[in-house]
């Protein structure tokens, strides 16, 4: 099937460093009609500097590189590239590491149990506005933030926010508030004069600074801390 003018190729980039993994990966992305691979880096070093060198519309990121931790990659990508998706491809299945990722920038995690194909579906969910994580990391990221609702819950409890206000923008904010009124993503970007993928950006930060991963729990952590009017 022949790309159209109005759906360019998925600009995809990896930062691995498990050889055989890459190349299970990178043939399974040329394979697919719908995406381009940009480039490929097996160190941080090379990740950082392929940031600086090339538009990418997903970025695959492995956590343990040889020279340092992919983190610093995706906090990289998070400010040279804002409108990049970036998805976390490792065998660390950590709550640490789970939500540094998610803080840095992130809006997917996948352990390195999917098979090729799979990755290159979940490549093109998070380019239309998803955020596949792996059924085990949800559960964490699940059972964390029922945690947190018990331990509010308790008489015990502290009225004030029990972790530090999250730093969002004043934009961030504004669809933020959007968001617990019930709007649309597409409504949103009508709202605010800017497009579906600008909002769908906004959206992922708000819930890589909340440490969620939907609407409900955005709204629940948002209220948690304060950030919502009455």
């Amino acid at each position: 099937m022949h790309q159209t003018p109005q759906s360019p190729p998925i600009r995809v980039a990896l930062v691995e460093d498990d050889v055989n993994f890459q190349n299970a990966l990178m043939e399974a992305i040329q394979e697919a009609p719908d995406m381009a691979l940009q480039g490929v880096a097996d160190t941080r070093a090379r990740g950082l500097q392929m940031l600086k060198q090339m538009p990418i519309d997903v970025l695959l990121v492995d956590l343990g590189l040889p020279d340092g931790s992919g983190i610093d990659v995706i906090r990289a990508a998070h400010t040279l590239q804002p409108g990049c998706n970036i998805m976390v491809s490792t065998t660390f299945g950590d709550e640490t590491h789970v939500m540094q990722s998610l803080e840095a920038g992130a809006a997917g995690y996948l352990l390195k149990d999917s098979e090729p194909q799979r990755m290159v579906q979940e490549i093109r969910s998070m380019h239309a506005g998803g955020s596949p994580i792996s059924p085990l990391i949800a559960r964490k990221i699940l059972t964390r933030f029922l945690d947190d609702g018990a331990r509010a819950a308790t008489p015990e409890a502290q009225p004030t926010p029990s972790k530090t206000r999250a730093a969002l923008s004043q934009r961030e904010r504004e669809v933020l508030e959007f968001i617990t009124k019930g709007f649309t993503s597409d409504e949103i970007a009508g709202l605010i004069e800017v497009s579906r993928h600008t909002v769908l950006t906004f959206v992922r930060r708000i819930y890589a600074k909340l440490e969620v991963n939907s609407r409900a729990e955005a709204i629940f952590e948002a209220r948690n801390q304060g950030l919502l009017g009455d």
